[in-house]
């Protein structure tokens, strides 16, 4: 009998034991670093030519992993072999398909801070980011499993005499699957595994700054007896594998997760009908956000400020979840404004093999994207902490850096940084607050820091996003507990970790016989 399903616990780095285990497990990883790792494609494993360099964002000179890059015959090949894979796939019982996933989630819970570790050295990850990443791919195997189990069960429907009638989940077909690097382990083994276990075949083209981990995932699934086909791994340019991915007639879904700007194109490919398509093309996408903490004039102050400095700065602000505007009511501005200066003046910024708690940006493109804002950030409001950046030869570091009096049409206000960049607004009521937070194109995450049970009832039914936080941070979203996406730019609110997700890679078919 499978036990019901429980997050899995984060580790408590207070303990010397972890401490030791973690930094072990540094070492590891420390010595496999360099290596080359081939596209998988079937049986098959093919190293190209041409390879992307993934490095550590800490240290730029320190290589990860040497990746091979596909082209576009490469990824026909991978369409051709998921599409013959699919259809021996789709007829394995949903049990067995379950079965990999329960496998795949023990064999990482043994290894789970050798992951940790690679997150470490390939997104710049402090170990209580990575450790909770981990956790998280752990809840997404375990849960998409249980889930595809009850899908697979007799579904109610009303009987009438004289008929049988059955309702059931088939899955679609093929799929590709295109994951972000700010969760490269959680969100890319969710989306993953949510497909497969669903009975499609997917190929997946990873994020191009965290690929290694990526194929050291593939290959975690592989021994836990996941066939051969069925999930290809194909990295490559989302100019030219990436188009030919989602362009291609035997494409039966797109699952993405990433910027406004790419998901709006994918969307907009994917609607086009191409010679030989048969099928509506699905996508399911979320895409980001540019998400408030309300903080009203009888709020918790310690509480608020809290919050706010752990939804802005943890893991440099690179969260779709992440707080990257304070709307705080004119009554107490001043003083949540100066408790979360306090505290973002505290935190330890520097390489995360160290423990430390906030670590480098992802690459050189973001760096210089965030020091821009930076700059804009300057002209648009008062800055009145951080700002600083290293020279990128040392690191891709970004202080905590904080904007005041910022105005609720800034750009700092309006578009996502993806930084450690926060733009406090002053409100001079709880409704103003509201229309502030609810004026972006976005709507992914938000808070509401109060003691005034009208205005957080108020704002459940106003506030418009996909998850809403009261009287805590907008970050930390639980499988199965939160399930997690946006509404507008956000993406399609597929709700990840919840009980609908699975019905996105599922068609479902009723079958009536007369008796």
């Amino acid at each position: 009998m499978l036990e019901p399903f429980r997050n899995e616990p984060l580790s408590s780095f207070s303990d010397p034991k972890e401490q030791q285990s973690f930094e072990a497990a540094l070492r590891k990883v420390e010595s496999e670093l360099g290596k080359e790792y081939a596209i998988r494609i079937g049986a098959e494993r093919i190293l190209t030519d041409r390879k992307l360099v993934s490095i550590n964002p800490a240290v730029p000179t320190q290589v990860v992993g040497k990746v091979a890059q596909a082209d576009k015959a490469i990824a026909e090949q991978a369409m051709q072999t998921a599409a013959a894979a699919f259809q021996e796939w789709r007829k394995v019982p949903a049990s067995h398909r379950a079965r990999v996933l329960y496998k795949t989630a023990a064999l990482l819970r043994r290894r789970k801070h050798e992951f940790s570790a690679w997150m470490v050295y390939e997104a710049g990850k402090s170990w209580v980011e990575a450790d909770a990443d981990t956790a998280e791919a752990i809840d997404f195997l375990e849960f998409y499993g249980r889930e595809m189990e009850r899908l697979d069960e007799r579904q109610p429907l009303v009987r009438i005499a004289g008929e049988d009638n059955e309702w059931t989940y088939l899955p679609l077909g093929v799929g590709i699957i295109i994951p972000p690097w700010n969760f490269p382990l959680a969100i890319m083994a969710g989306m993953t595994s949510a497909a497969v276990v669903a009975g499609n075949t997917v190929v997946l083209k990873p994020a191009s700054t965290t690929p290694v981990i990526a194929a050291k995932f593939i290959e975690l699934m592989e021994q836990a007896g996941l066939p051969d086909g069925i999930v290809s791994f194909v990295p490559g340019a989302g100019s030219e594998v990436g188009d030919a991915l989602v362009d291609h007639p035997l494409t039966r879904f797109i699952s993405f997760t990433g910027s406004k700007e790419i998901g709006l194109r994918i969307n907009e490919r994917a609607a086009k009908t191409v010679p030989g398509q048969r099928w509506i093309k699905r996508v399911v996408a979320e895409m980001g956000g540019k998400d408030a903490i309300i903080v009203d004039q009888d709020a918790d102050l310690e509480l608020a400020a809290d919050a706010i400095t752990a939804s802005a700065f943890g893991f440099s602000g690179q969260k779709c979840s992440a707080c990257s505007r304070a709307i705080v009511h004119n009554a107490v501005y001043d003083e949540v404004l100066k408790r979360v200066v306090a505290k973002a003046k505290g935190i330890a910024m520097g390489d995360p093999r160290t423990g430390v708690y906030l670590g480098p940006v992802i690459d050189e493109k973001a760096f210089h994207k965030i020091k821009e804002y930076i700059e804009i950030g300057k002209r648009e409001g008062n800055l009145v902490l951080g700002g600083e950046t290293g020279s990128p030869d040392d690191g891709y570091f970004i202080s905590p850096t904080i904007f005041a009096d910022v105005p609720p049409e800034a750009r700092i206000s309006q578009e996502e940084i993806f930084g450690p960049v926060l733009a406090f607004t002053r409100a001079n009521t709880f409704k103003e607050a509201l229309d502030i937070a609810n004026g972006t194109d976005f709507g992914l995450t938000g808070a509401v820091i109060s003691n005034n049970r009208e205005h957080l009832e108020w704002a459940r039914e106003a506030f418009h996003v996909g998850n809403l936080y009261l009287n805590r941070k907008c970050t930390g979203a639980l499988v199965g507990v939160q399930p997690f996406g946006g509404f507008n730019m956000s993406g399609t609110d597929s709700k990840a970790g919840g009980r609908d997700y699975l019905l996105l890679f599922t068609q479902p078919k009723v079958v009536s016989e007369r008796l």
